[in-house]
């Protein structure tokens, strides 16, 4: 049974032996902050690396890993997630992935741009789907919830064109996939800044899920946004997807200043001697 999201985090000796765990989440955003050191990025990554095993692996490996999850509802055994990491790293493979592919790699950004590509392709064909269905059903408000099913691409677009204005650039609105007008000329996101593709892959990455609820995962997401972006962060992913459960790490202030503050839990009070 898969969860809407989850409610408590426990890890076993996050430290050889010391400083153990329990976090109880909430529904909505979490934000885990700390010095540096304190184990921030550490209880993230453990609570992914639990999230990508298999139930088999998982028996063998529980004591080693020693992380255990509690979902909503309790019965439920897994969760949808997606990962975002704020660091971007030049790819170790990328010559041999664009010897296979159009597109030109570099970064991991662009390997998440190009993986997000095939997602949004996706997402508009489950949108037409959605549409179809309304009119065959002889829905009689089928006119009304096709255009607000329509809306919510052309409000993604809004976003990054508002996004991205200081820099001159629109989004292409007549194409499948993510292009950008620039100057006169049409430019893959594999372009950008690193800053604007960090802030599309989180918003792109919150739109194909369609408002389902899934569990949102980011370690340090301010790296390479501007301030005004970091500070219009999770207000933007709650507006694309107001059932997406949100725990991220973060050193910044502005991530929590338009009125995120009580939800920021310190390492120092989720660890039970």
């Amino acid at each position: 049974m898969t969860a809407n999201y989850i409610k408590r985090i426990e890890i076993e000796s996050l430290w050889r032996g010391t400083r153990h765990i329990v976090w109880d989440l909430q529904p909505g955003i979490n934000v885990l902050s700390g010095i540096n050191g304190v184990g921030k990025s550490t209880i993230l990554r453990k609570t992914i690396r639990r999230l990508t095993q298999g139930k088999e692996e998982l028996e063998r490996n529980y004591k080693q890993l020693g992380v255990h999850l509690t979902f909503e509802p309790e019965e439920a055994d897994c969760v949808r997630f997606d990962v975002i990491r704020g660091v971007d790293r030049p790819l170790v493979s990328a010559d041999i992935l664009n010897k296979v592919m159009e597109a030109r790699l570099n970064t991991e950004l662009d390997w998440q741009l190009y993986q997000l590509q095939r997602r949004f392709l996706d997402y508009q064909v489950n949108q037409s789907n959605r549409i179809v269905a309304l009119f065959t059903a002889a829905d009689p408000e089928a006119q009304a919830k096709a255009s607000e099913i329509a809306q919510e691409k052309a409000h993604f677009q809004d976003l990054i064109d508002d996004l991205f204005a200081a820099t001159g650039k629109k989004i292409d609105r007549d194409s499948n996939e993510i292009f950008f007008f620039h100057l006169n000329e049409r430019i893959p996101p594999y372009l950008l800044s690193s800053g604007e593709k960090q802030m599309l892959i989180i918003l792109l990455t919150v739109l194909v899920e369609n408002h389902e609820p899934y569990v949102l995962l980011m370690d340090e997401p301010e790296i390479s946004l501007h301030i005004e972006w970091q500070q219009r962060l999770l207000e933007l992913i709650t507006d694309l997807n107001a059932n997406a459960q949100v725990i991220l790490t973060t050193h910044s202030p502005a991530v929590i200043m338009n009125g995120w503050a009580d939800r920021v839990t310190d390492v120092e009070d989720i660890i039970v001697e």
